[in-house]
């Protein structure tokens, strides 16, 4: 059994700056614990703030656990808030913006990323 928090040194000690507009930790990951899935992250977006629109080349949840938000998917735009999960398909655009006045925080799952033409 692996247990992670974010107090967790290994979760302390992956801090990175998210698509430009957030902070965020990998709870878990392929790389250290994970065999079928990507990673489990977990983001703060302050008020004001964004996480950049991007692509991935992996399916990917955002699961809001406090704030609001607006979730752009390609061309689709909603309000989110606590409790919501958010389905983003692979390759899709998105992006999150903290619409709040306090900090929108997320967990973000990730599948691995497929092989060219192939199978997971």
């Amino acid at each position: 059994m692996i247990v992670r928090n974010l107090e967790h040194p290994d979760t302390q000690a992956t801090r990175y700056q998210a698509h430009g507009g957030g902070v965020a930790h990998m709870i878990l990951d392929v790389r250290r614990q994970l065999s079928t899935l990507m990673f489990l992250a977990h983001a703060v977006v302050p008020p004001g703030a964004w996480l950049e629109g991007h692509a991935d080349p992996m399916e990917e949840i955002y699961i809001i656990q406090s704030g609001g938000g607006l979730m752009q998917v390609d061309k689709d735009k909603q309000e989110v808030g606590p409790g919501d999960a958010i389905h983003i398909p692979i390759g899709a655009w998105h992006e999150l913006t903290n619409i709040g006045q306090e900090d929108l925080t997320i967990l973000v799952v990730a599948g691995l990323v497929p092989p060219p033409g192939g199978e997971i």
